[in-house]
């Protein structure tokens, strides 16, 4: 490993065999680990950038096995790096990633995922072990998983949250009832199908994380089923990459006003991405969309046709995975990604489940701290 500084000292360059790596000086004093610079219990920055001389610059910088010992000015501070360290976080990226992208971690799927299908054993989930880990880092990678064996009892739901996070609670309570009953004599309750969705998609921030746990299911039919909201955007892109940019790029408009006291609305794009082009959202639901203003009169027949086209894919069945829930099992779904809908009913008999919301960065958080005691389960 060799070093070379720019010539005014603000960008210092490692070179190995694999290639090299550019760090600024303010970015290398500003992420230093020393214990002056991070508290050693938590990690958190002790000072802030105003505490930094706005003209830091690199005096010396040399490798010592696998750390990196750079020297600042006008500090005349040494700090050491771990290589390993600095190799995880560069940033300096040769091209910039097309947009709609999305991190390696996250797989995209179909209906062949249908064989695979992310599931966790109850009893063995509680213990937090290897197979809690490997259930956890499934449903952050595929978005979904399903829990099989847990007690049919009412509130189960919340012994599922609990395993990674906290109940959200909204204007429907911390649990809401989905209650059908299929007679055909009575017009009181559905069981018609509903097309695959994300909820909520009304609220800022919208609940990212859902959970539905089943009590009764008695009736023939309703099966879950999920469909992965990224993959639609992909191949949306792949098919009509200007149907993908005008989904991003301008706002639909949702709105809940159902009972009294309560008018939720949000605005945000079908296909929601981050500055740097990643894909960080999709929000669909028909029954919550709104009078859509926000897109230029010249391109609403184009947004128009591309809704229209995201919807088929959405509704093709090549993209969704199917199951059942029966008493004692439930799903956890990312809000943000994947899209989940019911297939209708028949016959008679009932069917009720329980649902609530969370949100994953309690998922995500539990997740990466599991990964810091086995990191292997990661890989």
């Amino acid at each position: 490993m060799q070093t070379t500084l720019s010539q005014d000292s603000k960008v210092l360059t490692l070179h190995s065999d694999m290639g090299s790596a550019r760090y600024h000086a303010i970015w290398l004093r500003d992420n230093a680990q020393d214990p002056g610079t991070r508290a050693a219990g938590n990690g958190q920055r002790l000072v802030a950038l105003r505490d930094i001389p706005a003209d830091t610059r690199i005096v010396a910088a040399v490798v010592d096995g696998d750390t990196l010992n750079v020297t600042f000015a006008p500090e005349q501070r040494t700090i050491a790096f771990s290589l390993a360290w600095l190799d995880a976080h560069s940033y300096d990226a040769p091209d910039q990633p097309a947009r709609g992208w999305f991190p390696e971690e996250l797989s995209p799927w179909d209906a062949t995922l249908q064989q695979h299908v992310p599931t966790g054993h109850y009893p063995m989930l509680v213990r937090r072990g290897a197979a809690f880990q490997d259930w956890i880092e499934q449903v952050v990678r595929y978005g979904f998983g399903k829990v099989e064996g847990g007690p049919v009892e009412e509130g189960a739901l919340f012994k599922v949250v609990d395993l990674f996070g906290y109940v959200r609670e909204t204007n429907y309570g911390r649990l809401f009832e989905v209650r059908t009953e299929v007679n055909p004599t009575n017009l009181a309750y559905t069981g018609l199908g509903l097309q695959a969705h994300t909820d909520n998609p009304y609220r800022d921030p919208v609940p990212t994380i859902q959970v539905l746990y089943c009590l009764e299911s008695s009736a023939a039919g309703g099966e879950n089923m999920v469909v992965d909201g990224f993959a639609c955007a992909r191949r949306l892109k792949e098919e009509n990459p200007n149907y993908f940019d005008v989904l991003a790029s301008h706002c639909a408009r949702f709105e809940y006003a159902g009972e009294d006291g309560v008018c939720l609305t949000s605005r945000r794009p079908l296909i929601e991405l981050a500055p740097d082009g990643e894909l960080i959202g999709v929000r669909f639901n028909n029954r919550s969309l709104a009078a859509v203003t926000d897109v230029p009169f010249e391109r609403m027949d184009l947004w128009y046709a591309a809704y229209r086209r995201f919807g088929e894919i959405i509704d093709d069945p090549a993209m969704e995975v199917v199951f059942r829930l029966d008493p004692g099992e439930a799903f956890v779904v990312d809000n943000t990604r994947v899209l989940h809908a019911r297939k209708a009913y028949s016959g008679t008999g009932k069917r009720w489940l329980q649902g609530c919301y969370a949100d994953k960065d309690g998922l995500r958080s539990t997740r990466d701290a599991l990964r810091r005691i086995s990191p292997e389960a990661a890989e």
